[in-house]
Formats: C-alpha cells, structure tokens, sequence
C-alpha cells in the first residue's frame, strides 16, 4: 500500500532527470560540432607559420570540416533512421573525439587536414541526429523549447570559438583548441550511453532497408562540387567554378535518376512535397545566407566605414552571437506557446525590420545604429530557427527524422556557403571596387546599405512562402465549410 502510494513520485523525478540527462547530452554534442566550425578559423595563421603552409593550403584546415559536414549530413540521417539513432550517435561523438585527439597531435598539415575531415563527419553525425531525438523524447508541447535550447548551444559555439581559441593558441599553443574537445567529447559520449533510450529492435533482420550506397555517392559528389564552387570562387565565376557548378548540375541529374529506380532511395522525393517540408527547407536556407551576411559584411564596414580597430570589432561582432545565446530558449518557450506556424512568422517579420534597420540606421548613428540593428535581427532569427526547426519534425514518422534532421541542416549550411559567395560578391559588386579592403569609407557604406537592401528582399520572400504555407490550408476549411452548407 505503502509503495504504491508513493510510486508515482520517484519515477516521475526518475523520468525528469532522464529527460535533462537526454538534453544535457544533445546540448554538448550540438556545442561540440558548432565550436568545430569557429574555433579553427582563428588559427589558421598560426598554423600557417607552424607548418610552414600558405594560407591556400591552410584554409582547408576549415573547409575540409565544412565539407564532410555538408556532403554527409543528409546521409548520415538515413543511416540512423535505418540503423538505429543511438548506435550511430555514439558512434558519431566516438568518432569526434578521436579525431580531435588525431588533430592535436598531427604531425603535419596533411595528416590534420585528415583528421579533420573525420572530425567533420563525427559532428555532421552529431548535427543531423540530436533534432532527431529531440523529436523522439519530446512531446509536442516541449518539443520548441528544445529545440530553443539546442539552438542556443549552437549560438554559444559559434560565439565562444574566437575567442576560447585565441586564449588556448595564446597560452598553450594551436594543438590545444582540439585536444580541449576530448574530455568534453568524452562527457558526451557518457550522457548519452547513460540516458538516451535504446534503439528499437525489428523482429525481422530482413525488415531493415538496405542503405542507399549510389544515392550517398552521387549525393556527396554534388554537395562537395556545389560548395567547392561557392567557397573556391568567393563569389566570382571562374573555369574552375563553372566547371564545378557543371559537375553539380549533372550529378543532381543523376541522383535524380538513380533515387527514382532505388528500392531504398537516400530521399524520397515524394517527402518533399509536403508543404510543411519543402517551406521549412527553403525558407531555411534563405534566412542562412542573410545572416552569413552580417559575418561577412559586417567587419568591412566597422572597421572600413566606421575606423573601429580590430579589437573593437571583435566586439561589436560578438554581440549577435551574445544576444542569440540569451534569445535562444525564451524563443524556443514561445514557439510552444504560440504555435510553431505563427512564431515562424513573427520571427521573420524581426528579420525583416533588422534588415530594413541595416541598411537606414548605421548611416546615421553609426555603431549606435549598428548594434540595434542587430539586436533586432537575431532574436528574429534565434525564433525563426526554433520555430522552423519544430513544425518540420513534430509530425514526422519516426522512420525518416534522422534524414528529415540532415535535411534541415543541410539547407542551413548551403544557404551559409550561398550567402558567403554571393552575397559577399553583391557587396564588393556594390561598393565599386574589385577589393572591398581598398574602398573608401562612403563607398563601403554605400555597399552594405545595398546588400542589406537585398536581404529585405530575400526575407520577404521568405515571408511570402511561409505566410501562403499558413494561409492555404485555413482558405481550404473556409471553402470546405462554406460547401457543407445548404
């Protein structure tokens, strides 16, 4: 009797903290893959000098990262879907760490190049499998917070990475920005072996799908040619990067071709056309290269148009990491109290108004103008990514959030590598000059207020398909109500 009063109480508190064990262990991966990305770039200088490497080489030190993350995030999805999430997040953080410690002790730029695409596919791994779970663990009603929280992490990474770098570079040499990712790796791996649930056994072995080897290959080939051509070309079209963006077109026609006759295709293509999905996906990548943007844009004209040094730069630079980081969970409770579909818009109007604000403040209140602006524009953004991120996996079937995950990531990191180039090329384009560094002051000014004149445009856009995604389907009840009546 005793007992079974008091039942409910421990595995309710049991459950509680498994839930947090759950997400203290999602969080840390989601931090580890995002601080892979920005701690390495402020190193590349010092690794050029210790390896006695120009900066061309060098730079594939980051760009070797990108691409594993790029090229397989999609397919690692699939393959939790089919083999089982846990395994392969595991196995995923396991594969992080290990080639974090390969990166700290490689013996020359080659062997860490290496080690650093394997560090890639480990957080690619990682990226596409902890919205996957938060999806699985989560109910509805929590399932924005979540993913608040995981964005948040991601902030937090992007932000610390300069900076913990520069100290760790600083004080203990360039090897100690990845070995610092062994011990936090291995307290992933422990939260989630201890409170991830175990994966669903089949009963049958040959209810497994088979996975989509051709799919994978061609798939990779296309992602690597597409951003090899946007990070090589900095935005100019080239041989090379007409060449690159040819071999792309034709493997996406292959692919094509190739899932359309596969037994287990990599992507059903009939997924996309929920609305739901193909929305979240474009949007997505559209708002990626808006705030790509602001990292690229951003320290010309502070430190060409506004003379801040490079300090102050630093700065100013980091407070859209900061206020993402703050903005990030509360965004993330408001998804679940107003709706994903309405936070969506809400969010996108922020980004609008902080574009608008890019290109009138800054001119007339300079850092001043500057820094609202963004204020403005990245909680607009933190809300849109919650929020987007929560209506596409909420309602997807279990057997496809770990590609629907890759997904969603991938649109993110080609709107990142889109919007570097091409954005970057329309603000040299509109400052006048083949060199932005060489501009003078007014025409560096005059640059930025026109990209972020195009990034108006391009959130707009974005707009418009999510505000017809969420009118649609209230115009159909109208009509099926209004057919119903006599």
């Amino acid at each position: 009797m005793t007992s079974a009063a008091h039942d409910p109480v421990p595995r309710s508190a049991e459950r509680t903290s498994t839930f947090r064990g759950a997400l203290a262990g999602l969080s840390l991966s989601m931090l580890l893959s995002s601080l892979g990305t920005s701690v390495a770039n402020v190193s590349l200088p010092t690794l050029a000098q210790a390896f006695g490497a120009p900066f061309q080489q060098v730079q594939w030190v980051v760009i070797a990262y990108l691409l594993a993350i790029t090229t397989l995030i999609v397919s690692v999805g699939r393959l939790g879907d089919i083999s089982g999430r846990r395994r392969l997040l595991l196995a995923g953080i396991t594969l992080f760490t290990v080639a974090s410690l390969a990166c700290g002790i490689a013996p020359t730029l080659g062997f860490l190049i290496a080690a650093r695409a394997a560090q890639g596919l480990g957080a690619a791994t990682m990226m596409a499998l902890t919205m996957a779970f938060v999806a699985d663990l989560f109910p509805k009603a929590r399932t924005g917070a979540a993913m608040g929280l995981l964005g948040t992490m991601s902030a937090i990474g992007t932000a610390l990475g300069p900076s913990l770098g520069g100290l760790l570079i600083a004080g203990a040499g360039w090897r100690t920005i990845f070995l610092i990712n062994v011990p936090l790796g291995l307290l992933a791996l422990l939260l989630a072996f201890r409170y991830l649930p175990a994966d669903l056994r089949r009963e049958k072995p040959d209810q497994r799908p088979s996975f989509d080897i051709a799919g994978t290959l061609l798939l990779a080939m296309v992602l690597a040619a597409y951003a090899l051509a946007m990070t090589v070309g900095r935005g100019s079209l080239g041989q090379i990067n007409a060449a690159l963006l040819l071999l792309a077109a034709v493997g996406a026609g292959l692919f094509i071709l190739v899932e359309a006759r596969a037994a287990s295709p990599l992507i059903r293509f009939a997924m996309l056309r929920d609305p739901t999905l193909s929305t979240g996906l474009i949007t997505s990548a559209l708002v990626s290269a808006v705030m790509m943007s602001t990292l690229v844009v951003g320290p010309f004209y502070l430190s060409h148009s506004l003379g801040l040094d490079a300090a102050l730069v630093g700065f100013v630079m980091s407070i859209g990491p900061i206020v993402s980081t703050f903005s990030g969970v509360p965004a993330g409770r408001l998804v679940d109290r107003l709706g994903a579909g309405t936070a969506v818009i809400i969010g996108l109007v922020g980004m609008v108004a902080g574009s608008l604000a890019l290109t009138l403040l800054p001119g007339t209140f300079g850092i001043g103008g500057y820094v609202a602006a963004i204020a403005v524009l990245t909680p607009g953004y933190q809300l849109f990514q919650a929020a987007n991120n929560t209506a596409v996996m909420v309602d997807v079937g279990a057997e496809q959030r770990g590609v629907v995950s890759g997904l969603l990531n991938l649109s993110r990191n080609l709107g990142l590598v889109t919007g570097a180039s091409l954005m970057g090329a329309v603000f040299a384009m509109a400052s006048g000059t083949g060199d932005v560094a060489t501009a003078p002051p007014q025409a560096v000014a005059a640059g930025m207020s026109f990209t972020f004149a195009i990034a108006v445009v391009m959130i707009a856009v974005a707009l418009a398909i999510a505000a017809v995604h969420r009118s649609v389907p209230a115009v159909r009840n109208l009509l099926s109500r209004s057919s119903k009546k006599p």
